[in-house]
C-alpha cells in the first residue's frame, strides 16, 4: 500500500486526475440538460469524439488536454442521451442490448489502451488508433439502425419480422410510442416524480463506484508487485470495466427489481477502500482486484435494472421522457462524486 512519502509523491498526478473527472462530468451535466433534434447531436457526438482523441493526443499543455476531455464528455452526454431516449420507439428489449454494448464499449477501450501501451504503442499513437470508431458510430447511425417506423416498441417478435427502412426516411416515422416533446409541463414533473425511486439509487451507486475510481483507485499502490503504479490502475480500470460489462449482458439471465440493494452493496464498497486506504491492511493488489471485479458487477447491474425497470413501467407517452430524464442519474452521481473526492483526496495525499 502507499506510504506517506508516497501519497504526497502522488498528489499532484491525483490533483490532475480529479480536474480532468470534474471537467468531464460538468460538460456532461449541462448536455444531459439540453434537448435538440436527434441527427444534429448523433453527428456533434461523432465529431465531438474524434476532435477529443485528436486534441489529447497532440496536446502539450494542461489546458489544451481539459479542452479534449470536455468533448470527451459532450460526446458520451449527447450519445447517452439520444439513443436511450431512442429506445422508447422500439422493443423493450433492446435496452439490455444497449446497456450491453454501453458495458462492451468500456470494457474494449480499457483493454485496447491496457493492451496497446502494454505492447509498446505510445499513448499518442493509441489515441490516435481510436479515430475510426467516431466514423463507425456515424455509419452505424445512419446505414444500419433501422427506422422506428419499422418497430413495435411493446413487442420482440415483431420486431424480429420487421421490414427494415433506412433512418433517414423522407417520411415521418410512425410509431406507436408517443414523442414526448407533446407533454406539458406538469406532465413532465409528474413522470420526473415516479421516477424518483429509480433515480435516487442509481445516483448512489455512480456517487459511490466514481468516488471509488476516481478517489481512491491512485492510492490503492502495492510495492510489492512487477506493476507500475501506472500498470496498477490502468488494470483496476480493466477490471471494473469487466464486471460492469458483465453485468450489463445480464439482463435475460435475472431482473433486479429493488436497485436500493445495489446502492447499499456499493456505498459499502466505498467504505471498506476508505478504511483500506486510511489504515493500509489490505495486504495484496490481488484483493483489491477482486473488489474492483464486483463493483462493476454492481454498478453495471444498477444500471441495466434501473433503466429496464423504467422502461416496463412507464407508458409508450411518456416513454421517450423518462428515459432521458433518467439520465440525469448518472452524470448527477458522478458529479457529487467528483465534487466530494477532490478536497478528500487531496487530504489524504497530504497525510
Amino acid at each position: 500500500m502507499t506510504s506517506s512519502n508516497t501519497r504526497g509523491h502522488l498528489g499532484t498526478t491525483a490533483m490532475w486526475t480529479q480536474v480532468q473527472h470534474l471537467s468531464l462530468i460538468m460538460a456532461h451535466l449541462i448536455l444531459t440538460a439540453t434537448l435538440s433534434p436527434q441527427l444534429p447531436r448523433v453527428l456533434i457526438s461523432g465529431v465531438c469524439a474524434a476532435g477529443s482523441f485528436i486534441l489529447v493526443a497532440f496536446s502539450q499543455s494542461v489546458g489544451t488536454s481539459l479542452c479534449g476531455v470536455v468533448l470527451a464528455s459532450i460526446s458520451s452526454g449527447l450519445g447517452e442521451i439520444t439513443f436511450l431516449s431512442l429506445t422508447s420507439f422500439y422493443p423493450r428489449a433492446v435496452i439490455s442490448w444497449w446497456s450491453s454494448g454501453t458495458g462492451g464499449a468500456g470494457l474494449l477501450g480499457a483493454l485496447s489502451y491496457l493492451g496497446l501501451t502494454q505492447a509498446g504503442l505510445s499513448p499518442q499513437h493509441t489515441l490516435l488508433s481510436m479515430l475510426g470508431i467516431p466514423a463507425l458510430l456515424l455509419a452505424s447511425y445512419f446505414l444500419l439502425l433501422t427506422s422506428p417506423a419499422a418497430q413495435d416498441p411493446g413487442g420482440e417478435e415483431e420486431a424480429e419480422t420487421a421490414a427494415q427502412q433506412p433512418l433517414m426516411s423522407n417520411e415521418p416515422p410512425e410509431s406507436k410510442a408517443d414523442s414526448s416533446s407533446g407533454l406539458s409541463l406538469q406532465e413532465r414533473w409528474t413522470v420526473f416524480k415516479s421516477l424518483l425511486p429509480h433515480i435516487i439509487p442509481l445516483v448512489l451507486v455512480y456517487f459511490a463506484e466514481y468516488f471509488i475510481n476516481q478517489g481512491l483507485f491512485e492510492l490503492l499502490f502495492f510495492r510489492n508487485t512487477s506493476l507500475t503504479h501506472a500498470e496498477q490502475y490502468r488494470w483496476y480500470q480493466m477490471l471494473y470495466q469487466a464486471g460492469v460489462f458483465a453485468s450489463r449482458s445480464s439482463l435475460r439471465c435475472y431482473r433486479i427489481r429493488y436497485t436500493w440493494a445495489l446502492a447499499l452493496l456499493q456505498c459499502l464498497n466505498l467504505g471498506f477502500l476508505m478504511a483500506a486506504v486510511w489504515f493500509n491492511f489490505l495486504p495484496s493488489i490481488y484483493l483489491v482486484f477482486l473488489i474492483t471485479l464486483y463493483e462493476g458487477l454492481l454498478g453495471g447491474a444498477a444500471y441495466v435494472n434501473t433503466f429496464h425497470n423504467i422502461a416496463l413501467e412507464t407508458s409508450d407517452k411518456h416513454r421517450e421522457f423518462a428515459m432521458t430524464a433518467a439520465c440525469i442519474s448518472d452524470t448527477l452521481g458522478i458529479s457529487l462524486s467528483g465534487a466530494v473526492a477532490l478536497p478528500l483526496h487531496d487530504f489524504l495525499c497530504r497525510l
